[in-house]
């Protein structure tokens, strides 16, 4: 491949455990799309880890919340990056603020996802935090879509239990345990598992029940490569 001049930002940190398996994808989709083989063959990407005041038991302070998010574009913007990937979902319930708050390209991950559903009309639900949950961008894209949205409320209360215990120590086996519980109870109910917490990596690729998946991280991932390809 010849050189390609753009240089992609990654707004990450949000939670912290999510940016590494998420520029691993990054540069899985490089060998996929393009077979990147060579180092100088994979793209200029800039990294900015931006701790934020998320909280899964406690209301957000969404004004400060925004307010840090568009400081931390606002960088990788003013270092020159052709376009910003930012793999965290709760993060997008303000994606037009941000988006106006830049000139760079800023990812949908939400739009990306939903494009990766499956095609027949099935039954699907939403593993995400109770901030991107309550904000019902993915349900009302997924209802558009023709499937049938399908949650147990009890299904939140394991799953922030998963999401703060990966935030507290990701290489808890108890994890894995929790993960692997929920899973069995939704997988007689639903075909389809949108993963929309990016933390939820950790745990997702260790699991041993078959279950299908829709990554939000990984979709978000094809874009950018896909992006950066394009002329």
């Amino acid at each position: 491949m010849k050189s390609n001049p753009k240089t992609l930002g990654i707004l990450a940190g949000m939670g912290p455990r999510s940016t590494t398996p998420f520029l691993e994808q990054v540069l899985d989709e490089c060998q996929r799309q393009y077979n990147a083989t060579l180092d100088e063959e994979f793209p200029k990407i800039i990294i900015y880890s931006l701790p934020t005041p998320f909280y899964l038991d406690k209301e957000i302070d969404h004004d400060l919340m925004q307010k840090t998010i568009i400081e931390g574009l606002k960088k990788l913007e003013d270092n020159g990056v052709h376009s910003i990937a930012m793999p965290c979902n709760s993060a997008h319930i303000y994606i037009d603020h941000l988006q106006q708050a830049i000139k760079t390209k800023l990812f949908n991950i939400i739009e990306q996802t939903v494009n990766q559903l499956p095609t027949n009309k099935t039954n699907v639900t939403l593993f995400a935090t109770k901030t991107t949950f309550d904000s019902n961008l993915y349900q009302k894209e997924i209802l558009a879509k023709g499937h049938t949205f399908v949650f147990e409320s009890h299904w939140q209360t394991l799953l922030n239990e998963v999401i703060s215990g990966i935030k507290k120590d990701k290489s808890n086996p108890q994890n894995l345990i929790l993960w692997e519980e929920l899973l069995h109870k939704v997988k007689d109910k639903t075909n389809c598992i949108v993963i929309a917490c990016t933390d939820l990596n950790v745990v997702m690729q260790r699991s041993a029940v078959d279950t299908y998946f829709v990554d939000s991280s990984l979709a978000l991932a094809k874009a950018v490569v896909q992006d950066y390809l394009d002329n």
